[in-house]
C-alpha cells in the first residue's frame, strides 16, 4: 500500500439514510438483518456524503470493548493511533491480521501506539476471539447501524461465493498525535499488513 494517500476508495458508495439523515448500513447474514444497538459517531452523515482524506480530523466516535466499556476516540489524543476494520471475529483473513498484529506488539508499545480493532462482533465474540488467539489490543463493537464503519468509508457493497449485500470493509486508518489522518489503506493484505503499518510509523515524527 502507497503511502502518499488512499487507494481505491469508496466514494461511489452511498449509505442509506433515515428519516432526520442518521446513517444507517444493513448487511444480511445468516441469522438475522434486523438493526441493534445505538453508537455515537460525530460525523457518520456528514462523512457519508464527502470521502476521508490525508490530514482531515479523525471522525470521533464512542464504542463499547470487548469488556463492554465504552471508549471514545478522542480520550485517546496525543497517541498515535492505528484503527483497523475488519469484517468478523475467527475468520482466515482476520485471525490472520490481528494475530500479525498481537506479533508484533512489542513494537507498537515500546512507541506507544493504541491499536483498536473493529468489528460488527459482539463483546463475547470479541472475548473468545481475543482469548483464543491471545490478542494484546483493543477489539471494539460498531453494531448495525454501523454509523462508525460509515464514517470512515469502510462500509460497502461486497461480494461473496455470488451473493451481494452490504458489509464492512477491511481498512486502516494512521491517526497523529494531534488526532489526523496520516494514512488511509484500503488495499489491505492481511499477511504483509502489519508490517506496512508499521513501516508507516517508523516514519512518523
Amino acid at each position: 500500500t502507497s503511502g502518499s494517500g488512499r487507494c481505491g476508495g469508496l466514494a461511489n458508495q452511498a449509505p442509506r439514510l433515515a428519516p432526520g439523515g442518521t446513517t444507517q448500513c444493513w448487511e444480511p447474514d445468516e441469522t438475522t438483518a434486523t438493526a441493534k444497538g445505538r453508537v455515537r459517531c460525530a460525523a457518520a452523515s456528514q462523512h457519508a456524503a464527502m470521502p476521508l482524506q490525508i490530514g482531515d480530523p479523525a471522525p470521533d466516535f464512542t464504542l463499547p470493548d470487548q469488556n463492554g466499556a465504552s471508549l471514545q476516540l478522542s480520550s485517546l489524543k496525543g497517541k498515535r493511533v492505528v484503527i483497523y476494520f475488519y469484517p468478523k471475529d475467527a475468520t482466515p483473513g482476520c485471525t490472520k491480521e490481528a494475530c500479525n498484529f498481537r506479533d508484533r506488539w512489542d513494537s507498537f508499545k515500546q512507541h506507544d501506539i493504541t491499536v483498536l480493532g473493529i468489528s460488527k462482533d459482539n463483546a463475547a465474540s470479541h472475548q473468545r476471539f481475543i482469548t483464543k488467539q491471545e490478542l494484546p489490543f483493543t477489539l471494539l463493537t460498531d453494531e448495525e447501524p454501523c454509523a462508525v464503519a460509515t464514517s470512515y468509508d469502510s462500509y460497502g457493497l461486497k461480494k461473496f461465493m455470488g451473493r451481494e449485500f452490504m458489509g464492512i470493509i477491511r481498512t486502516t486508518f494512521i491517526i497523529d498525535k494531534q488526532g489526523r489522518l496520516v494514512r488511509i489503506m484500503d488495499k489491505v493484505k492481511t499477511k504483509t499488513h502489519h508490517a506496512d503499518v508499521a513501516k508507516i510509523l517508523a516514519e512518523l515524527p
